[in-house]
């Protein structure tokens, strides 16, 4: 059973590692963040509906008992979906403006800012050791936001992708504080999925309407990259993540969450054509160590 949560950990962590190599050729074809997370929302939706219609099926359940949640749980499951949909809209901009591969790492330092969110805002202890790791973590953003060398508009764009990737970790990280200290942490994983991005994709369909264009794919292969968003680091990473947790636990699975941002270097550097210097390596490596330490920890 625990080698079967493990894979499944690590999974969940690759797959969604693969974000920027759907979304990257997308942009390249002219579409806008919008309309990208729009049809990534949207497949993912469908292809959630379906399988929990199959999950129905195979257990023998009313479509009632899938899909119904208690009204009172609405305004919950709407926030949820606002914050996982924040986070994706922050860290898919952030992808114009930095390489995918720090992006993505910076986007990991969400456990510890889930640590200090529970220390600020629900009085748990703050150890030396998450206050150390923390140093760690903010000396590897350091050497990653180093830029010798680079000229004034390359230096303040990839401090726009800084903030928005920081600001999408720290959507996140209230998003998962959510999840556990509200109510619908008693629903089923599936069901909450399924809302919170039914809930998630009216931030783009309210965006889309008040202006921003609404961009369709007009190919095959930006079809394939849409279906890919949807399956791969939506769907796939979202069912493995919660039978990694049921095999394993949560602390085990967020471990392996470190495979994200490694999946994501290196995808980069194979597909996009990226590459990374010396010091931002041990930079990466310095957030990877805190935030390990920190999830092993909790």
């Amino acid at each position: 059973m625990k080698i079967k949560g493990y894979i499944f950990a690590a999974l969940a962590a690759a797959t969604y590692g693969t974000n920027p190599i759907f979304a990257k050729p997308l942009y390249e074809a002219g579409m806008n963040t919008d309309s990208v997370l729009l049809f990534r929302y949207l497949i993912a939706i469908i292809m959630m509906a379906v399988l929990m219609l199959w999950q129905c099926h195979t257990k023998q359940k009313p479509l009632s008992d899938m899909f119904k949640v208690q009204r009172h749980n609405l305004p919950q499951l709407i926030l949820m979906g606002l914050l996982m949909s924040a986070s994706s809209i922050l860290l898919f901009i952030s992808y114009h403006y930095m390489p995918v591969g720090i992006a993505s790492t910076l986007l990991f330092v969400y456990p510890i800012l889930v640590a200090v969110i529970m220390t600020l805002c629900f009085h748990e202890r703050l150890s030396w050791l998450v206050v150390g790791c923390l140093l760690m973590a903010s000396a590897g953003i350091a050497l990653l936001c180093k830029t010798d060398g680079s000229s004034p508009a390359e230096i303040s764009s990839f401090y726009i992708g800084f903030l928005a990737v920081m600001a999408s970790s720290l959507a996140y990280s209230i998003y998962l504080v959510g999840l556990n200290k509200t109510r619908i942490r008693t629903i089923a994983s599936l069901p909450v999925t399924f809302y919170v991005l039914v809930f998630g994709s009216l931030i783009y369909i309210v965006r889309i309407a008040s202006g921003i264009p609404l961009i369709v794919p007009s190919s095959l292969m930006m079809w394939l990259c849409c279906i890919g968003l949807g399956l791969f680091p939506t769907v796939i990473s979202l069912v493995f993540t919660s039978k990694a947790i049921q095999c394993i636990g949560s602390t085990e699975t967020a471990l392996l969450g470190a495979l994200e941002p490694v999946t994501a270097v290196v995808l980069g550097i194979i597909f996009l054509g990226e590459s990374i210097t010396f010091v931002e390596a041990i930079g990466m490596c310095m957030i990877f160590v805190a935030v390990s330490l920190v999830v092993k920890r909790r």
